[in-house]
């Protein structure tokens, strides 16, 4: 058991590898500084890069014996410039700029004054665009208007300027898209991630639900996901990763990053077992502006579902080049924190930047000292889903535990549970104070370590509850985790044999006889 008291994270901290952090070394350190799931980017890279990722981290976490999810980012059907001349084409304010079906070296006319041709990859971008709708390149730092519509080309003008390069990024956020919710590279790093036990796959451009009952059927089709016959129903998996036998349950994180998945939000975290505000391209497609206010209502909306959220993009931007975050940065990782985030995401500070090592410590550093503030304030809300489903045992359970340790000194809260929703239900109340998850599953442990509060801990099967109670009292005061005599809250079931079931809750000081 390699676990210290300053493990018990209650946010987690995702990392993005990339060349900065792709060693097994630099992977060992990202752990040691409290990162507890690695994502890997399939918009980059090869399958073979991302096996070769998949085995350090896999091989880091037994050497380290802590529990780490694994998060595989599909690309989606990301529309992309075609080839530019080499150092780029410059667009000025009021320029002319056409589009075409057919492939094109863009160059810059000889003419100022001519009009300048890109393609793009996306074969319905002629058809779909329409007169009025705003063009974004490059992040949105370019901006075009739709002037015309000619057979087999648009007619644009420049709003906002800029130098744009080979394959860079389009965003029409006014445009309705008829392009899948799948590629065909999204279907083959699907499959791979089935093939290689990935622990979640995030659903990039999610416009509405039916987006992710795409991904979600596909994942039934490869054996993970429930189907007829599993012990299991499509409605139990919620984000607990029930234990199948041999069969991989793969949750599904859909990142709203889209203004139809801002309008459809509801219809889309009822079809999710998580969800990723993607600021990125939702800063792109939406007023910046509003961007603060989405977050927060997507993060208030997961609460209110019980729904696993992440907070990505930017989050520590200038460590990619500064060993030290900007105070505005610091604000924004807290404040995600405040709203409620399970976990917040480094994304190009630990996959090209400078100082991954650093700013993973930093992103540590920010939680804890946020999460010891929220420790002396009420409690957040209880998720309003959640107590609707009550009549649910585990969710009770979960919700009479909230009231004991807001009425008790509670140090830990201990569960043992062999599917997992126990400690799901637990996770959802937004108590600040370390729950620490035995299970006897390696694959549900991995999957916990998204969620807040919870510290997996892998533990044979139990066959007594008394049992159980000396082996983590004693596990606890001999790893000076807490001292004799502080309280903890056990929630299991009676008797701890049953699976599925938690009926059972304990309250035990450290120490005394059980």
């Amino acid at each position: 058991m390699s676990q210290s008291k300053k493990d018990f994270l209650l946010t987690k901290i995702i990392a993005t590898l990339g060349p900065a952090s792709a060693d097994p070394a630099t992977i060992e350190k990202l752990i040691l500084e409290g990162v507890r799931v690695f994502r890997i980017n399939f918009s980059h890279g090869s399958f073979d890069d991302y096996e070769q990722l998949l085995k350090w981290v896999r091989t880091a976490s037994e050497k380290l014996n802590v529990s780490i999810g694994v998060l595989g980012d599909l690309s989606g059907p990301k529309i992309r410039v075609g080839q530019v001349v080499k150092g780029g084409v410059k667009l000025r304010v009021g320029h002319t700029v056409e589009f075409q079906k057919e492939p094109v070296l863009t160059a810059a006319p000889a003419d100022e004054s001519a009009c300048i041709v890109f393609s793009t990859s996306y074969p319905g971008f002629i058809e779909e665009v329409q007169v009025g709708e705003n063009i974004l390149l490059d992040d949105g730092y370019v901006r075009l208007k739709c002037r015309e519509k000619r057979e087999n080309r648009l007619i644009c003008q420049v709003e906002q300027g800029g130098t744009i390069f080979s394959n860079k990024g389009v965003n029409l956020p006014d445009t309705e898209l008829s392009v899948p919710a799948l590629t065909e590279k999204d279907r083959l790093c699907v499959e791979f991630a089935v093939k290689h036990h990935f622990d979640f796959l995030a659903l990039s451009f999610v416009r509405h639900g039916e987006d992710v009952r795409q991904l979600k059927d596909m994942l039934r089709r490869l054996g993970a996901r429930p189907t007829e016959g599993m012990p299991v129903s499509e409605s139990d998996v919620s984000f607990s990763a029930v234990e199948v036998e041999s069969e991989s349950i793969i949750p599904v994180i859909s990142k709203i990053e889209k203004p139809q998945a801002v309008e459809n939000l509801k219809d889309v975290l009822r079809e999710s077992d998580g969800i990723m505000v993607a600021r990125g391209d939702l800063g792109v497609e939406m007023d910046l502006a509003t961007v603060a206010v989405t977050q927060k209502r997507i993060i208030h909306l997961c609460r209110e579902y019980g729904m696993p959220c992440i907070v990505a993009t930017q989050m520590l931007q200038s460590m990619i080049d500064s060993p030290t975050p900007t105070r505005a940065e610091v604000s924004d990782v807290a404040n995600a924190i405040f709203d409620g985030a399970d976990a917040v995401m480094l994304s190009g500070e630990t996959a090209v930047g400078r100082y991954p090592i650093e700013s993973a410590r930093m992103m540590n550093r920010i939680a804890g000292r946020t999460n010891d503030y929220l420790k002396t304030q009420p409690f957040l809300s209880p998720p309003l889903e959640r107590v609707a489903d009550s009549y649910r045992r585990a969710a009770a359970i979960a919700a009479s535990v909230r009231t004991i340790v807001e009425d008790l000194e509670i140090k830990y809260i201990i569960v043992w549970s062999q599917l997992g929703g126990a400690a799901v239900y637990l996770s959802q109340q937004r108590m600040p104070r370390p729950i620490l998850f035995f299970t006897p599953s390696p694959a549900i442990l991995q999957r916990a370590s998204l969620l807040y509060a919870l510290t997996p801990i892998y533990m044979e099967r139990q066959t007594s509850n008394t049992g159980f109670f000396q082996t983590v009292d004693r596990l606890i005061l001999d790893n000076e985790w807490a001292h004799k005599g502080d309280a903890v809250v056990f929630v299991l079931a009676e008797p701890i044999t049953r699976i599925g079931v938690a009926n059972e809750i304990v309250i035990h000081y450290l120490g005394d006889s059980i």
